[in-house]
């Protein structure tokens, strides 16, 4: 360990390069500070925000996931819609290019999905399994369940489990709620969180808070 302080400053900081294990599979996705893909992660049109990580074998098309997010494994973000409505859901009808010449793909269906992105706040946290079907908002600091398949917006810092999912309880009353929210910790410079982050360990959220919303202001 060196003396030098403002060596020592320095190599507080890992390298910012998201780190994504060769058998993941990245399309049209952007990703944030510090990231991690894990084994068989396949992304399309997904943008991932810093410190986020997509444990084994997850899935997301068309989402913007927020930062400190934890992915667990064989999650499914926006799972794949069909047109019931039609005569058929098979995708002969929306992608029929993959079966003749001349007719192409379905542009008015694919922008339906397009329009209908997931959107994962800051700080969510989603169980082994789960499943976030089209256009479902997931707010800051929740929890999802394993297992559970979401079809409804989810409120920040809610408990949400089921088939399909509902809400379990809050995390946190909703007056400390709030003022998470307003103090948005997943902002800071990373000097601020390597500060905070005994005090994460070891406080209460209402110590938390009431210590970092006064150095904050």
């Amino acid at each position: 360990m060196t003396n030098d302080p403002d060596r020592r400053d320095e190599l507080r900081f890992r390298d910012d390069e998201p780190r994504i294990h060769p058998s993941a599979e990245l399309k049209g996705t952007r990703l944030g500070r510090h990231c991690d893909i894990g084994p068989r992660v396949v992304l399309r049109d997904v943008t991932l925000g810093d410190y986020s990580y997509f444990e084994r074998g997850g899935e997301a098309t068309h989402a913007a996931i927020g930062k400190f997010c934890s992915i667990a494994a064989q999650v499914r973000l926006n799972a794949l819609e069909h047109p019931i409505e039609r005569v058929t859901t098979h995708k002969i009808t929306y992608r029929p290019n993959e079966y003749f010449r001349f007719l192409g793909v379905d542009d008015a269906f694919r922008e339906r999905r397009l329009q209908r992105r997931v959107e994962v706040g800051h700080d969510v946290w989603i169980g082994h399994g789960a499943v976030i079907l089209p256009g479902v908002s997931v707010g800051h600091g929740a929890v999802i369940g394993a297992g559970a398949v979401v079809t409804r917006d989810v409120a920040p810092y809610l408990v949400a489990a089921g088939v399909p999912a509902r809400p379990l309880r809050p995390r946190f009353p909703a007056e400390i709620v709030e003022r998470f929210l307003r103090l948005a910790w997943w902002d800071w410079p990373r000097e601020r969180l390597f500060d905070a982050i005994p005090d994460m360990q070891t406080l209460s959220p209402e110590h938390f808070l009431a210590r970092w919303e006064d150095a904050a202001s």
